[in-house]
């Protein structure tokens, strides 16, 4: 199977996917969909996310008749399962990361739409890493109010594809995401992720000294930036990737000694499958880095934290990452 026709079959199974969600919220009321499930060492499954497990491994134990995979996604061993099960005697080509709905918070309450992520890599174990992601597939699932979502896909080197769908009528309509070349944070959403609890005020004094050094003092009835917490790593590149955000950044993994210092644990942080379509983002020119300044990487895999900082466009990067990086380590953070 060539990288076209994985594209589009891993389009199609994202379009069934978020069928199949968007009717269960319609169906479904807020208490029902927000009941924990169950708890996960990386996360708690609600009961939205338990309803998009079986049809996600059917729809890839089909797929995987074609082309066989190993896919790695919550709810599966650590390791992933190969596909189609049975059929081990059969070396598999890929391995395909998914998040099935990165933003599960937001949408069982109705707040914001989630995103579907996937990522497809060529197989080499659990040393498969996010550098070596070839396509890559983002799917949003809409609220139950509005009409209107998005897809966006790439396959590295070529040029990112993206489409709307409007769910009334069918029509499906081809647009070109388009990043800020801003090459400042002055009135625009610059912020840092700072979701749940677990050392906040922290974040806050990061994100606070940072944007006071780049734009100085706020005059009296002001705002000089801004800033929007959408709880959902593939949500937030869609931001980058749209124009809407020119800084963000996730810092959580960094704050452990930090939390073990007050007796605290270490939070829910983000994790592979949160990033795994990176790619589409860098493909529009989004600068995706760690906090040191190197490219995004990290295994493709359920268990490690990954901190990450995207900047719109490389000049403003330039402009914005020395100082980001200068009050992290003043904070003690790198």
């Amino acid at each position: 199977m060539t990288l076209e026709e994985l594209v589009l079959e891993i389009r199609h199974i994202h379009d069934q996917l978020r069928g199949h969600l968007a009717a269960s919220c319609e169906a479904e009321s807020t208490r029902v969909l927000s009941a924990v499930e169950r708890e996960e060492s990386g996360d708690t499954i609600y009961r939205l996310d338990k309803i998009a497990e079986p049809l996600l491994l059917r729809l890839f134990e089909n797929l995987a008749r074609k082309e066989p995979l190993v896919l790695v996604a919550e709810g599966l061993p650590s390791e992933g399962i190969q596909l189609p099960r049975g059929k081990t005697d059969v070396p598999a080509r890929w391995r395909v990361i998914v998040d099935p709905i990165d933003g599960t918070r937001g949408l069982m309450y109705q707040k914001r739409s989630a995103w579907i992520l996937t990522a497809v890599a060529p197989d080499r174990g659990p040393e498969t890493r996010l550098r070596e992601v070839v396509l890559a597939v983002q799917t949003e699932v809409p609220l139950v109010k509005q009409h209107l979502c998005d897809q966006l896909w790439a396959i590295r080197d070529r040029c990112v594809v993206a489409e709307r769908l409007n769910r009334f009528s069918g029509d499906r309509t081809a647009f070109r995401p388009n990043p800020s070349s801003a090459t400042t944070l002055l009135h625009g959403y610059a912020m840092l992720s700072r979701f749940f609890p677990g050392a906040r005020d922290l974040i806050a004094a990061v994100e606070e000294e940072m944007l006071f050094d780049l734009l100085g003092p706020q005059p009296a009835g002001k705002a000089l930036c801004f800033e929007d917490q959408y709880a959902c790593s593939g949500g937030q590149f869609y931001e980058l990737a749209m124009g809407h955000d020119r800084f963000n950044g996730d810092i959580r993994p960094l704050l452990a000694e930090e939390l073990r210092r007050r007796g605290r644990p270490v939070g829910l942080c983000c994790h592979p499958y949160d990033v795994c379509t990176a790619l589409i983002a860098e493909q529009l020119g989004i600068v995706l880095t760690d906090p040191w300044g190197e490219p995004l990487d990290c295994p493709l895999n359920l268990e490690s934290d990954v901190a990450w900082v995207g900047y719109a466009n490389e000049e403003l990067r330039r402009v914005v990452e020395p100082v980001f990086q200068r009050v992290l380590r003043q904070h003690g953070l790198l």
